[in-house]
């Protein structure tokens, strides 16, 4: 994942050396040129370390492991409209406002779940649970069984994003373009964590919990300039410092990690003559 970032970064750096596309620069004269996307993920995320604080407890969980949840593939669940928020996806609209230069607005809807049973170290207190859990802990191992914590952010790991990406042609087939993407995004992470710690109840509601930095490498084909499909690769960091976890205010989760996706999108581009 890492290695994923790291490439993001020296191609954003590396593709100023490129030269100017005459199809794009011809077509920002003529037009306002608008376009939005709709697709997959397939996700993962680093390891992290989790703190949770409220009333009779404050201890941190190191390198927890967790994964993604993709849902099985069937047409009613990634075509029929009404379930299409189900699985990983990504939608995303945009505007380009210079040459090969666009801005643009999305949602990445990951799923994060931690992975049950795990062994991880704990440091800190728990007291007045009602559990075997009770006690003070030094770095300490605990088996992360369902009964102590199940943590997920299954609807999930939003990541609302505005970015600035580049579009460079590389080949031109007459009616079909096959095109480079890359750029660099910011946003903020609005989860609906599912929790349940220590037998409490669950808060289960969305709340702006933290930010998220990106970068995204991508490949376009555009057929008749005005449709295409696009395979990217976009990594980056999440901290979110503010994660509800039970129906008490006092509550409460953070932790960092770093993220990578790997998506398939389709789109179009929608032009009006200036």
């Amino acid at each position: 994942m890492r290695f994923t970032i790291i490439l993001t970064l020296l191609s954003m750096f590396s593709f100023k050396s490129i030269a100017q596309s005459p199809h794009y620069s011809d077509q920002k004269e003529e037009f306002h040129r608008f376009y939005f996307y709709g697709g997959w993920n397939a996700g993962a995320f680093s390891k992290s370390d989790i703190t949770f604080s409220g009333v009779d407890y404050n201890f941190l969980l190191k390198d927890v492991i967790a994964k993604d949840r993709q849902t099985p593939f069937s047409v009613d669940q990634y075509i029929n409209p009404k379930n299409i928020t189900i699985p990983q996806y990504n939608f995303r609209i945009g505007y380009f406002i210079k040459k090969n230069w666009h801005i643009s607005f999305g949602v990445d809807h990951m799923k994060y779940v931690m992975q049950a049973d795990q062994n991880v170290k704990i440091t800190g207190d728990i007291a007045n649970s009602g559990t075997y859990y009770d006690g003070s802990y030094d770095n300490e191992d605990i088996k992360l069984t369902e009964d102590f914590l199940k943590f997920e952010h299954t609807d999930g790991l939003n990541y609302i994003n505005v970015a600035l990406r580049r579009s460079q042609e590389l080949l031109d087939f007459n009616k079909v373009t096959v095109n480079a993407v890359l750029g660099a995004g910011v946003g903020v992470l609005y989860p609906r964590t599912n929790t349940t710690l220590l037998n409490r109840e669950r808060n289960d509601e969305f709340h702006l919990s933290g930010f998220g930095l990106d970068g995204t490498v991508g490949l376009n084909i555009t057929f008749f300039d005005g449709f295409f499909i696009q395979s990217e690769l976009k990594g980056g960091y999440i901290n979110m410092p503010d994660i509800t976890t039970t129906q008490s205010s006092a509550d409460k989760a953070s932790q960092d990690f770093f993220f990578g996706q790997g998506n398939i999108v389709f789109g179009s581009i929608i032009k009006f003559k200036r």
